[in-house]
Formats: C-alpha cells, structure tokens, sequence
C-alpha cells in the first residue's frame, strides 16, 4: 500500500512540475549542445581540445584557475589543439569557449594530476 502511495504522490508531483512550466523546456541546459569535447580528463602532460562543430570559426579558448586567474588564452583555435601542461600545478581549472562576439558558448572544468 505504501508503494502506491508513493507511485501517486510522485505521479502528482510531476504531473504538477509540467502544469507549471517545470518541464525539461523551462531548463535550457537540459537541452544544451556541447561545442567542444576535451580529453583525458583529469590530464597529466597534455589535454586535447576538439570542436564538435567544424564549420564554426573564431573560437577563443580561454583556461583559469582555481583563483580566477587566467593562465591561457588562443585567439581563434583551431579544431584540434592541444595544450601541453607542463607549467600546470595539480588541481581544478576552468575552461572558457567564447564566440567572435566574446559570449561564453561553453565552459567546464578538468583537473590536473
């Protein structure tokens, strides 16, 4: 009896999530296409950088640590660079993908072993 009742309350709980607008179009990035894959993460010596959209062009490819503070930036990339991380320490760092325009189309994280 217990299951149903759980079967129902959360029936009703989606069923009440759609009504309200709620639904995977009320979060955009349910939805969101990636731009770039990168590999092996977490990275040792090296990370690739790949465009998943060849057509595109203009990409600016920004990396910054963990404090905020911007240790690489390539003006239009290429569709596969590679960034050797040998003056890299051991940690988190985020990546940036900004369009011609400078608006962010993408950004992650990887680590550094």
């Amino acid at each position: 009896m217990k299951y149903i009742y759980l079967i129902l309350l959360l029936s009703f709980s989606l069923f009440a999530n759609a009504q309200a607008g709620k639904g995977i179009d009320a979060h955009p990035e349910l939805m969101s296409v990636k731009a770039v894959k990168f590999y092996p993460n977490p990275a040792t010596t090296v990370i690739h950088f790949e465009l998943l959209d060849r057509s595109e062009r203009g990409y600016t490819l920004q990396i910054y640590n963990f404090v905020g503070k911007k240790v690489f930036e390539a003006v239009e990339i290429a569709h596969k660079t590679t960034i050797p991380l040998n003056d890299y320490f051991r940690g988190v760092y985020i990546y940036q993908l900004r369009d011609r325009t400078g608006k962010v189309v993408e950004s992650g994280k990887f680590q550094v072993k």
